[in-house]
């Protein structure tokens, strides 16, 4: 007598609760996959748009021209231009105010520092997800591996000789349920890891431009004092 330890076969004869648990791996693992994929395209269109915005920055044009720029275009502006335009804006508004260049540099970098948080914020969403599902996902494979084992060892409470055919599609099945958790858990650690450190150099990056922005507007600061 042959038994069939096909895949399908061992998920169709499974119990209910290990049918729920493979069929919650199953979910998570796709939505997980969705979510690398849009992350990956989200970190990617912010370094470029970082990229070219910081390229026409440092060109050597009119600062204020930029600003204008950025403030007609009907997109909504995101990575280093978005911390540009909160910084030159503030700039501006408290320079129209008359106070002083102290006050005037601190404003536009806390600004900056905002608009830089609100970003890491927006880039960061979701990552959270992919974190559970990397931590989460083998146990709820054991558990349901557990579950199984529990139910072909019941089974031969029933039988008055036990033999490894009897038990073998049981735990096979459970087995199983504990490789779909790790087939979920292994792609959402992988990608979590990378794309936290792929954050931390955006983040890094638009250290650097606050950082070097502010230096700029520190000399023209001064230089208009000088005028004066």
């Amino acid at each position: 007598m042959t038994t069939d330890l096909s895949l399908i076969h061992l998920i169709a004869e499974a119990s209910i609760v290990v049918q729920l648990v493979m069929l919650i791996l199953v979910l998570a693992s796709v939505f997980s996959w969705a979510l690398i994929y849009a992350k990956v395209r989200q970190f990617r269109a912010s370094r470029r748009r970082s990229g070219d915005f910081e390229a026409r920055f440092w060109s050597g044009g009119s600062v204020a021209e930029l600003y204008r720029e950025v403030q007609n275009r009907d997109s909504t502006p995101d990575g280093s231009e978005r911390l540009f335009a909160a910084g030159f804006g503030e700039y501006a508004r408290l320079q129209k105010q008359g106070h002083e260049p102290k006050h005037v540099l601190d404003g536009a970098q806390r600004s900056m520092r905002i608009a830089m948080s609100r970003e890491t914020d927006r880039l960061e969403g979701n990552l959270a997800f992919l974190a559970t599902v990397g931590s989460v996902s083998p146990y709820v494979g054991l558990f349901g591996t557990v579950w199984g084992i529990m139910n072909a060892f019941q089974s031969l409470s029933n039988v008055s000789q036990a033999t490894l055919a009897l038990v073998a599609p049981g735990i096979a099945e459970a087995l199983v349920a504990t490789a779909i958790g790790l087939f979920a858990a292994i792609p959402a650690v992988i990608a979590y890891n990378r794309l936290s450190h792929d954050l931390g150099r955006i983040e890094n990056r638009f250290d650097n431009f606050i950082e070097e922005f502010t230096a700029l507007l520190h000399r023209q600061v001064h230089a208009r004092t000088a005028e004066a």
